[in-house]
């Protein structure tokens, strides 16, 4: 089973910059997609093969998800059940037979950290879902969460340190996750692999300098472990100012 996942800033400016070319070429089991940036009937996106499902945010132009699935699930549920948090379209869950998939476009506590204190609420109660959730079936969830877990997954730790998405707090957040009974998965295949990010800033020729951070992910409840068969960062693909990550799994 192949899954893929990717922060499109935007889809419909990344139709215009290869995304359906690699939608295709990928042919993922299921595709999921962050920051879509549009409300229902503002793209007209279908690929032969494929059910999809939007979840779009109340601010028109910001944040939103969608999920393209080869199998159709059993039931799909948009957001987590909190207003406070389900009105910015970050949340859709599919159940199938014997797994859900989330995908998740976690907020960015932003410059000054004027969103941290939310970010923490956030992280707690997405936790909470993800646990309950992986009470009944395990959980492969994906998407940008908008933290760099480790020194080792961006360019310039000690210059970022206390910056929006390397604070201590948001670290900690992810730890806490992953303690919880969690994988990340690309961590799980190459522990010690450098240089391996998923997002650059448009400043400063970042991308073809690789001064990046990896901020994309998948990941897996613990029981799902020995099914992992390899993760992926795709950084020759653009598009975006994030490029995909993928996820294979042997579910037979």
């Amino acid at each position: 089973m192949k899954l893929i996942s990717w922060n499109v800033n935007g889809i419909r400016a990344c139709l215009t910059k290869g995304f359906s070319d690699f939608f295709e070429n990928i042919d993922a089991d299921v595709f999921c997609i962050q920051e879509t940036k549009c409300q229902e009937g503002q793209v007209d996106l279908s690929f032969p093969g494929y059910t999809s499902f939007w979840n779009s945010a109340e601010k028109k132009g910001y944040s939103g998800t969608a999920i393209f699935t080869k199998k159709k699930p059993l039931t799909v549920a948009y957001g987590i059940g909190i207003e406070e948090h389900d009105k910015e379209g970050r949340v859709i869950t599919l159940e199938f037979e014997q797994y859900y998939v989330v995908t998740i476009y976690t907020p960015n506590s932003k410059r000054e950290l004027e969103r941290l204190a939310y970010r923490q609420i956030w992280e707690d109660e997405i936790r909470s879902y993800l646990l309950t959730l992986s009470e009944k079936k395990p959980v492969i969830m994906c998407g940008d969460l908008n933290v760099a877990h480790q020194e080792i997954d961006l360019k310039n730790p000690k210059t970022n340190h206390k910056n929006a998405g390397f604070t201590d707090e948001e670290r900690e957040k992810m730890t806490e996750l992953l303690s919880a009974g969690f994988i990340d998965t690309y961590r799980h295949c190459y522990p010690d692999q450098t240089d391996a990010y998923t997002w650059w800033s448009y400043m400063g020729r970042a991308r073809e300098k690789n001064v990046g951070w990896r901020i994309d992910y998948f990941i897996t409840s613990k029981a799902l472990e020995e099914n992992i068969q390899d993760a992926m960062i795709y950084p020759e693909i653009l598009g975006s100012d994030h490029c995909p990550v993928g996820l294979l799994l042997d579910l037979e």
